[in-house]
């Protein structure tokens, strides 16, 4: 066994020198027998081996090792010499030791104990203890028999892959027995809506399958679907306590010579197709789910290696103060040079980096940079940075926003950070404390995209924004509708009587600044004031600004 890890840790090392055979290297570990991760230098699984999934139970390749573990990783990738003992966790709760040793400044190589997972792997191909449904090993046998038949009849299978959404929620919240016993409710009413010939398997904590035998059409599997959504969504009453959850379904029909495993592998697909549609929810598969699927893992590829390569830049677009028609700051704005793609829209990248969790590496580099840069603008000019609510995640931002400050000696009270409303609604308490901590530092923390959520007014009342930015939409809107005229003027009402400042965005006609000036707001930005530039364009832009003030 000793052998296999030092072969695989060479594989590992062998990668890393040549980082565009990826591809080669994914398939290499999928087929090693030891249970084995490869985890680059922030922690997300790039690669596993199948006798790793195996064992936890379900596709990790762009997980954060740390949903893994017992506790969080420590990723030192300065230890270069050194390995650590932790603990993962497999989704039916099984606890395994394992041991993540670093591949140099690459990232690092996690490896399961083998015999241990061995163990594992038989205790999961018994009934489950809790619900008493079948496990991977009699889904499997009853997938195979499944198809013969369809391959006889004509009839095909449908597989229904179910995940559960906000079980993890009631978990923490309410705890293990309440989750217990929502699980065998949640069981009973699968029951109740399938027929007695179709199997239900527990394949994860909150993970199932479904084999529907002799499906005549793709409607009857729908029909199905739609059903297990209606009647899972529906409240559950456990022991004094409302529980409300729902559950994304991704549904595949067999064909031909169809084999369990691309069924299954379809049937995932699918399902993260639902949860992307806003979970709740069920998605057939389609073959282009899979296109789109391997697009997006090159997407996520070239993504990881942009901060290795520097392929990242920052435009900066000014924000014009009202009182003065002067620049007073800029919004950093993250782009993207693909040496292949060309220019990556953030529409694009950001949404993946925020759900690999690549937007903290990423939110890092940026606040370091913009800081840098500020620095050496005139006068009290500020920077704008966005924080995505991933970033809030980690507990390491304030970290970062100090550090930020003391390499580049920007003052604080010149650093604003944005945040969306999202980053609020969940664990709202934990975001509320870190904004206090950087507010206490000295930095100015803004509302932006104000008046697209639900609860804004909520959170002004929780916390002492410096500003608020007014969502483009109603910028826009104001020269068509009076209603979004007066959205603005009570915008702009609510900031002054808190003592806030209002930026409008998305400013681009001659009217809108005049209508967001009657209206009162502090602040202006958009390509009419001042069009996003490279670094090296401010002090220019800053000099003809100031010039214009001198002929007048």
């Amino acid at each position: 066994m000793e052998h296999r890890e030092s072969g695989a840790s060479a594989v590992m090392q062998s990668s890393q020198i040549q980082p565009t055979h990826e591809g080669l290297l994914n398939t290499a570990v999928s087929q090693l027998s030891v249970p084995v991760l490869v985890l680059d230098q922030g922690g997300i699984v790039v690669a596993a081996s199948r006798a790793a999934e195996a064992v936890l139970g379900k596709h990790v390749i762009g997980e954060n090792v740390e949903s893994l573990l017992l506790r969080d990783a420590k990723l030192d990738r300065r230890a270069a010499d050194l390995a650590s003992q932790d603990w993962i966790r497999t989704v039916i709760g099984s606890v395994l030791p394992t041991r993540i040793e670093p591949l140099g400044e690459a990232g690092f190589l996690l490896t399961i104990d083998p015999e241990l997972a061995r163990d594992v792997l038989e205790e999961q191909q018994v009934p489950d203890d809790l619900t008493g449904l079948p496990r991977r090993k009699e889904l499997l046998t009853k997938l195979n028999t499944a198809l013969e038949n369809a391959r006889r009849d004509g009839r095909p299978v449908a597989v229904h892959c179910l995940d559960l959404d906000r079980f993890k929620f009631v978990n923490d919240t309410l705890g293990h027995p309440i989750g217990d016993a929502l699980l065998k409710k949640v069981v009973q009413r699968m029951q109740s809506a399938c027929r007695k010939t179709d199997l239900i398997a527990r394949v994860g904590g909150d993970e199932f399958v479904i084999v529907q035998e002799g499906i005549p059409t793709v409607e009857a599997a729908e029909a199905l679907a739609r059903r297990l959504v209606d009647l899972i969504g529906r409240t559950y009453v456990l022991r004094g306590h409302t529980v409300n959850i729902g559950v994304s379904i991704g549904v595949m029909l067999s064909e031909g010579e169809s084999d369990p495993d691309t069924l299954m592998r379809s049937g995932d697909l699918a399902l993260y197709q639902a949860k992307n549609a806003g979970r709740g929810c069920f998605a057939v598969f389609e073959p282009s789910m899979d296109t789109a699927m391997q697009e997006r893992r090159t997407l996520e590829i070239d993504l990881r290696r942009a901060l290795a390569l520097k392929e990242f830049e920052l435009d900066y677009q000014p924000q014009i103060d009202l009182s003065s028609d002067r620049p007073v700051g800029f919004e950093a704005l993250l782009r993207w040079k693909h040496p292949k793609r060309g220019r990556v829209s953030p529409l694009a990248f950001i949404p993946l980096a925020e759900e690999t969790g690549l937007i903290t590496p990423i939110g890092e580099w940026v606040i370091r940079t913009a800081c840098h840069e500020a620095s050496s603008w005139p006068g009290d000019i500020s920077i704008a940075i966005n924080v995505s609510a991933v970033q809030f995640r980690g507990g390491g931002l304030v970290e970062t926003v100090l550090s930020a400050l003391s390499q580049s000696g920007l003052k604080p009270e010149l650093l604003e950070l944005e945040i969306t409303e999202s980053s609020l609604i969940d664990n709202t308490e934990m975001v509320l404390s870190t904004l206090r901590q950087l507010k206490e530092i000295g930095v100015r923390i803004s509302m932006d995209d104000f008046g697209t959520g639900y609860s804004s007014l909520s959170y002004l009342q929780k916390f002492p924004f410096d500003k608020i930015k007014i969502d483009q939409s109603f910028v826009r809107g104001a020269d068509d509708s009076s209603d979004c005229g007066a959205l603005l003027k009570a915008i702009a009402s609510i900031g002054a009587s808190l003592g806030m400042k209002t930026t409008a965005e998305g400013v681009e006609t001659e009217n809108q600044l005049a209508r967001i000036r009657s209206e009162g707001c502090t602040q202006v930005q958009g390509y009419l004031t001042g069009r996003p530039m490279a670094s090296g364009a401010i002090l220019e832009f800053l000099n003809k600004t100031m010039m214009k003030d001198i002929a007048a």
